[in-house]
């Protein structure tokens, strides 16, 4: 297993209407993130805040190319970001336990935290596809380039980690420096990784190793 510092590249944040950041996503442009009861959307270029969408956003946030995706509580909303409208509903695997959202390849993919597990799910119906089991609370959740990433935090210890999807074994870790945790989590594609702060109420923008 390779390990290494995280490498922040930039923070965003805090912000004067987000009390804390839970999900994290990208649509290719902007960053949305989760805070509670708003999403909100974010310029990571300027840092300036474009948009906010009010709808219960307690956890993961994920994006499928056309719509959003945001856990609330036991459910999670498909959401047209155009106009913030919930265009349909599936319930959440943990019932409320649920950390991460992410999209690949026509699944949704969800972080438990306490059950400490990331399920593949049906985006249509929310039936449970396959279950991977980590050994550390779960947060955030990305695909990216066919890797699959999570965030972890537990106690005043967070980190990245690539797994084997296959196994849950764990292929790479970036640890967090002390005092900074990783709750929602999602790549932009190419070298970065926007990492949600949680009550820190900040953003953070990580270099995605090569």
């Amino acid at each position: 297993m390779k390990k290494s510092q995280a490498e922040i590249i930039r923070e965003y944040g805090p912000f004067d209407n987000a009390p804390r950041v839970n999900g994290v996503t990208f649509d290719g442009q902007h960053v949305w993130f989760a805070s509670g009861e708003k999403l909100h959307a974010l310029n990571p270029e300027s840092g300036a805040q474009v948009r906010t969408i009010d709808i219960a956003s307690h956890a993961g946030t994920a994006f499928d190319g056309r719509y959003l995706y945001q856990i609330a509580e036991d459910k999670i909303h498909k959401v047209n970001p155009q106009t913030g409208t919930i265009v349909a509903t599936i319930p959440a695997p943990g019932n409320g336990g649920d950390s991460g959202l992410a999209w690949s390849d026509g699944s949704l993919w969800v972080g438990q935290h306490r059950g400490r597990k990331i399920y593949e799910i049906d985006p249509e119906t929310g039936a449970i596809r396959r279950a991977i089991e980590s050994n550390r609370i779960v947060t955030g959740v990305t695909w990216v380039d066919g890797e699959l990433w999570h965030g972890t935090w537990e106690g005043e210890e967070s980190d990245v980690r690539r797994i084997d999807p296959a196994t849950g074994e764990v292929l790479e870790r970036l640890e967090m420096p002390e005092g900074t945790g990783v709750s929602g989590l999602e790549s932009d594609g190419k070298d970065r990784f926007f990492a949600g702060g949680g009550g820190s109420g900040k953003v953070r923008a990580i270099r995605r190793p090569r």
